[in-house]
């Protein structure tokens, strides 16, 4: 059988070095090249990019006058105690817990906690949810 390598292999242990060459862009953009091109008196342009390099989306646009007028932040609608009372009470009823009423209505305890205490911001979604399993009704009762 012939040999594939004809006479004795050897290794080259000397390093290869690469090199890129500049192109002109990265050239221009050097900070000595700007410096020298600045002491020298040639005309040197700088472009500020807007939102150039930014992982950022764009924020939600906010009307300042809006923000002007109001004099206190508007707060966000709370349970009303009607509604809390008719939902601890339905519940007292069916002899449910709150971890099986949130069970039945595939949420977390924390959120039926949350609607009893008064301290959830009203979903209607929820509210549906807990209407259908308490049988009582739930949206559309009004008052503090």
């Amino acid at each position: 059988m012939p040999s594939r390598y004809p006479g004795a292999m050897t290794q080259d242990w000397e390093p290869v070095v690469l090199n890129k060459s500049r192109t002109k862009s990265q050239d221009l953009r050097d900070p000595k090249a700007v410096n020298q091109a600045l002491r020298a008196g040639a005309p040197v342009q700088t472009i500020r990019k807007a939102d150039a390099g930014s992982n950022k989306k764009a924020a939600p646009v906010v009307n300042a006058r809006k923000l002007d007028e109001a004099g206190e932040p508007a707060s966000l609608d709370r349970v009303s105690s009607n509604v809390r009372q008719a939902i601890q009470k339905a519940r007292l009823e069916k002899k449910m817990s709150q971890a099986d009423l949130a069970k039945q209505i595939n949420e977390r305890p924390q959120v039926v906690q949350e609607y009893e205490n008064g301290k959830a911001v009203p979903s209607q979604a929820v509210l549906a949810k807990m209407e259908k399993v308490l049988g009582v009704k739930l949206r559309g009762k009004t008052g503090k």
